[in-house]
């Protein structure tokens, strides 16, 4: 018996492959040879990034005084350390507790008004067909953005005040005048109402810029499925902005506490402290008009801590549950 001691038949070898394509050393490129390439486009950034760091980032370390004592005239750092002293002070402060509340009170309302109605203006601007009449609208909501602080202000303490617009309206209807801006009742209304005329417009150019991204392919296919103008909106028009909305929406909860320090000092009195009084004002009056720099310094560490953690979970809590976050 023989034993086949041929190898056993393979198949054809096919065409040898190339191996894959080298890069180029020369597109390697170090950090500085990017940097020397488009020098003129870093530069750009040098203005912004100072700006941070001058007005940002070198105020921070001043907060030490938080915890040391200091006088005006002094070391920059204060005298001695007091340890927590000034924040047992805020602590057991029942104004500082009633300002924080006006503080939460004004950043809920202002939260809640201006947040959704720029949503809902893009909304009703993306439905209108006039192009004219659409940037006749866009012109109109978009001015009260670049008016000062102080304008916005003074037309404010005009159109309330008992000779004012308003206190007209309500004799035409057989009302008597109301000292508005001397009333604490009708501050939160007077700022937020303020707030909505004045932010509501500009608010409205990031969704806008959202809504152009928007396949339209989506809203021809569910036309044929049967879909009215309400079920495309609510499945795919406010699905497709949810990143931007969920973007501006934790920006504005880290700004939650930074309620308007201007707009407020400018149209609150003494009469409307018990409702019109918040962080950032009481700030002002403890620190440099009382010279108590520790103390006001304690506060704002506070407020800032509350900031950062709000911003801080907001971002958590939106990258589980919708899967859009800051970072």
């Amino acid at each position: 018996m023989s034993v086949d001691t041929r190898e056993p038949a393979t198949a054809p070898a096919g065409p040898p492959q190339a191996p894959p394509p080298k890069r180029p050393a020369g597109n390697r490129r170090t950090w500085r040879k990017a940097f020397s390439r488009d020098w003129q486009l870093y530069s750009l950034a040098l203005v912004p990034l100072l700006f941070f760091l001058v007005f940002r980032y070198l105020p921070m370390v001043g907060n030490v005084i938080a915890f040391r004592r200091f006088v005006p005239g002094g070391s920059l750092f204060g005298e001695s350390w007091v340890g927590l002293r000034y924040v047992n002070m805020f602590l057991n402060d029942p104004t500082f507790w009633q300002v924080f509340g006006n503080t939460l009170a004004l950043g809920t309302l202002t939260l809640l008004f201006c947040f959704p109605l720029p949503i809902v203006l893009a909304l009703l601007l993306n439905e209108v067909r006039t192009r004219y009449f659409k940037r006749f609208v866009q012109t109109v909501s978009y001015l009260p953005h670049f008016l000062s602080i102080v304008i916005v202000a003074g037309m404010l303490l005009q159109l309330v005040s008992v000779e004012g617009t308003v206190n007209q309206v309500v004799k035409a209807f057989g009302g008597s005048p109301i000292a508005f801006a001397q009333e604490p009742d009708w501050f939160r209304t007077i700022y937020v109402s303020s707030e909505v005329w004045q932010t509501v417009g500009w608010g409205t150019i990031l969704y806008l810029a959202a809504l152009t991204t928007i396949d339209n392919q989506l809203y021809e296919a569910a036309r044929i499925d049967g879909a009215g103008r309400w079920k495309q909106t609510w499945h795919i028009t406010l699905p497709g902005i949810r990143p931007t909305m969920i973007t501006l929406l934790i920006l504005n909860i880290g700004t939650f506490m930074a309620v308007g320090f201007e707009k407020v000092l400018l149209i609150y009195n003494p009469l409307t402290y018990p409702t019109a009084d918040v962080i950032s004002t009481y700030l002002y009056r403890v620190g440099m008009v009382s010279n108590n720099f520790s103390y006001a310094a304690a506060i704002g560490l506070f407020e800032s801590v509350i900031g950062l953690t709000l911003i801080l979970s907001a971002n958590a809590i939106s990258r589980r549950t919708v899967g859009t976050s800051l970072w």
